[in-house]
């Protein structure tokens, strides 16, 4: 069967989000380190212990994403922690180059993993959608 461009579309979103996800969880354990994310975590009102949870889950769903492995189940287990991002830089204004960061890029991906969710990996991905 030939690829179509919603193939396309969907190959091209979770790569993209999986690649966020990836970064952003790397970034978590590589830089600023597990304890100091758990620091960061504290200081904006979640519980520390929760970087323990979510930087090993971006890690892992950016990773599933980039090959498409269950692909709507990853993106939607994925928004309760954009959420949470969202939550942080919701009082910095529209603009992510606020001080503190803008709520727009959160915002962004927060829509972004739904639609992942909705249209799925397509057929350029590891879990195959199901047939119609």
């Amino acid at each position: 069967m030939k690829s179509n461009g919603y193939d396309y579309a969907a190959l091209l979103l979770r790569l993209a989000l999986g690649a966020m996800f990836l970064a952003h969880g790397l970034l978590k354990f590589v830089v600023f380190g597990l304890p100091g994310t758990a620091g960061f975590f504290e200081s904006v009102g979640f519980p520390g212990w929760t970087a323990y949870l979510v930087s090993p889950a971006e890690v892992l769903a950016g990773v599933a994403l980039l090959v498409g492995f269950q692909t709507r189940w990853v993106a939607l287990a994925g928004i309760p922690i954009l959420l949470g991002s969202l939550a942080v830089h919701a009082g910095s204004g529209w603009l992510f180059s606020n001080p503190n960061g803008g709520w727009e890029y959160p915002l962004f991906l927060v829509i972004v993993a739904g639609a992942v969710a909705l249209l799925g990996g397509g057929r350029i991905a590891v879990t195959k959608p199901a047939a119609a």
